[in-house]
């Protein structure tokens, strides 16, 4: 029980990584809110999780749905501890590309949901935040390298990790520390944007074998490592970047 009556706030903890690390505090002992865009994930997350946790409705690139997350979070549980700054990823509807195919909108668009989000989910976060919390901001091993086509979604992440730094800094007189967790390839429904029809499985064995450890990572592994950044335990990590990759960026398989 290690975050025992702590509160919670997961973005996007309707679905994938965002539920598996709300599912891992719920476990922990947490309460708290997931948030997300679509109304019927939300509910369903909410039943698996218990009734610990609360569902809200919002769009992270909307500043007034922010300031409602946070305001009813507050509102229902009287304090936050906790902040996972996770929405983000693929653009419905504006797919990834080259620096020679995407344009100011796609550009924008990637930004505002990758980077933009992420600075003002934290601002308006700040004054339901306990002073001593831990803000988690979800970054990617695509910060430290180069796929076709994610050069955009890449230079987000890689800001992401920048933005702990200099959010701590400004943090620390209210003591709350910022670090960034930072998935490699997890089994989660993100894989059936990506590929083309009937070759889901190809593509993930094109991961795995990319991946030292042997296997894709799962919702729980990153959620493992969020519990730990939400505690306790980690009051002496500020400004940090945790790889939870299998290996993926710091070892070589040689093949």
């Amino acid at each position: 029980m290690k975050l025992k009556d702590k509160v919670t706030v997961v973005t996007g903890g309707n679905s994938g990584i965002g539920f598996g690390i709300a599912a891992s505090f719920s476990k922990e002992g947490a309460n708290g809110a997931i948030t997300g865009r679509n109304q019927q994930t939300i509910d369903k997350s909410v039943e698996q999780l218990g009734t610990n946790f609360i569902g809200l409705k919002g769009d992270v690139t909307n500043l007034d749905d922010l300031e409602l997350i946070f305001k009813e979070t507050f509102s229902k549980f009287g304090k936050i501890d906790a902040l996972v700054v996770n929405a983000g990823g693929v653009v419905d509807g504006t797919p990834m590309g080259s620096v020679a195919d995407v344009g100011e909108d796609g550009f924008d668009k990637y930004m505002d949901l990758n980077l933009k989000s992420v600075y003002f989910t934290v601002q308006k976060a700040l004054p339901y935040l306990n002073d001593g919390s831990s803000i988690i901001l979800i970054g990617s091993t695509a910060a430290h390298r180069a796929a076709p086509g994610m050069s955009i979604y890449s230079a987000a992440k890689a800001a992401v990790v920048s933005f702990a730094k200099g959010f701590s800094l400004d943090l620390l007189a209210r003591r709350i520390r910022v670090n960034v967790l930072s998935p490699g390839s997890i089994d989660t429904p993100v894989f059936d944007k990506f590929s083309p029809a009937g070759q889901v499985d190809l593509v993930k064995q094109v991961w795995v074998n990319q991946i030292p450890v042997g296997r894709l990572g799962q919702p729980a592994d990153i959620g493992k490592a969020a519990v730990f950044l939400a505690s306790d335990e980690s009051t002496f990590i500020v400004g940090s970047e945790l790889l939870v990759d299998g290996g993926m960026t710091n070892i070589s398989l040689m093949k």
